[in-house]
């Protein structure tokens, strides 16, 4: 019986395995594809869940920081075969772009391609994804008047006082005038999750945590070690991050421009390469920390920006109900999205737009990805491929 049990469990991993692979080389488009992704493969043809356990877990992700897909599909794997599900659920899914990244950020600092033409193009691209990103996120989270206020005063903010501490104070802010405003916010919800995790566990995830997040910089200053400060860098950003991929930007563009860790012209060249790679935007650290430390670096960066994301999902499963019902802890929440506007915008301005679009040529090719992007609806990875063209054509001008 426990042999068949076993087997049972290493056919329901390696299946997990497989699918959610299968998805990281395939979804293109950012968290809002991912979800869709999710949807038709997990909900409509496997039929792992339900459409409202499914809905569910979607709230739960975007309640809490961190890539709201990949906690998805973490959930997913999660409710399938436990805690080694999740992991195996996010291996697969995260491992494709990982591996690009990695390679791109090999050659990049390789082969000293950093003024090439192309990598002035993808940094083009960034400036077309992040400006239909803001976009199509405003119109969800600010569609009222308090709500576009709150964006406007985290933008302001952001841009007056550029660090990662700024930000962390907006998000409290926000959530705080969220739960004045909007506490009489009401949604009824009726069905009730249960997941395969003990409450010890969540907890103890929990602990973990809030434990790395306070101690690592004081391990950080104790040991004067690179790893450390690398890993601790890394770990706070995903721990901050509210809003999905693109806000992780700032997070990590405060954490490692300023101290000479990368260039600016290096971090916003592997931005736009981000994305032409399926699956996960968090991948960027990948990316990031090969530049930083060799493949070894990135494969660190990887599981410090995503470790947060782990423990939250685990940690909030077993009391996402009675969290969800709280219309006081909603409010909240609608005020940290509408901060998340400003705090995108913000970042678009600077570094996005202040070094990328140089001159008319460069807003004349922005205008077009943006175009190809938001009204044509091609695949990102054809924006990505045509910037890179269109930034190595602008040198034979």
């Amino acid at each position: 019986m426990n042999k068949t049990n076993r087997n049972r469990g290493f056919k329901s991993l390696l299946e997990i395995f497989l699918v959610s692979t299968r998805l990281g080389f395939t979804s293109f488009g950012g968290p809002t594809a991912h979800l869709g992704y999710f949807h038709e493969e997990y909900v409509r043809r496997r039929k792992w869940m339900d459409e409202k356990s499914y809905a569910d877990l979607v709230a739960l992700s975007q309640f809490l920081p961190g890539p709201a897909s990949s906690q998805v599909g973490i959930g997913i794997g999660v409710m399938r075969a436990g805690v080694l599900g999740g992991i195996t659920s996010f291996i697969g899914f995260t491992l494709p772009s990982v591996i690009a990244l990695i390679l791109f950020a090999l050659l990049l600092t390789g082969f000293d391609i950093g003024n090439a033409g192309w990598i002035h193009g993808l940094k083009i691209v960034a400036v077309a994804v992040v400006a239909h990103a803001i976009i199509g996120m405003a119109k969800n989270l600010t569609p009222d008047l308090k709500r576009k206020a709150i964006a406007i005063f985290a933008l302001i903010g952001t841009l007056l006082w550029q660090s990662a501490f700024t930000q962390v104070g907006v998000i409290l802010i926000a959530a705080f005038f969220g739960f004045l405003l909007f506490k009489q916010h009401d949604e009824v919800e009726e069905a009730r999750l249960n997941f395969p995790i003990a409450k010890r566990v969540s907890v103890i995830c929990l602990l973990l945590f809030f434990s790395l997040l306070f101690l690592l910089p004081v391990i950080k200053e104790v040991t004067g070690s690179y790893w450390v400060a690398m890993f601790d860098s890394f770990y706070r950003s995903g721990s901050l991050v509210f809003g999905g991929g693109h806000v992780v930007l700032p997070l990590l563009e405060q954490e490692l421009v300023p101290t000479g860790w990368i260039s600016e012209e290096s971090f916003l060249a592997g931005y736009g390469a981000t994305q032409a790679v399926p699956g996960p935007l968090f991948t960027f650290a990948a990316y990031l920390g090969t530049v930083m430390k060799g493949w070894q670096g990135g494969l660190v960066a990887t599981l410090a920006v995503f470790l947060p994301a782990f423990l939250l999902i685990l940690g909030a499963l077993p009391f996402w109900d009675s969290l969800r019902n709280n219309p006081k802890i909603k409010g909240a929440i609608m005020g940290v999205n509408a901060a998340v506007i400003g705090i995108l915008i913000s970042a678009f301005y600077f570094p996005i737009w202040t070094s990328s679009i140089l001159a008319p040529v460069d807003f004349a090719l922005a205008t077009i990805l943006f175009s190809m992007l938001a009204y044509w609806k091609l695949p990102p990875w054809i924006i990505v491929v045509s910037g890179a063209i269109g930034g190595a054509l602008m040198t034979l001008i």
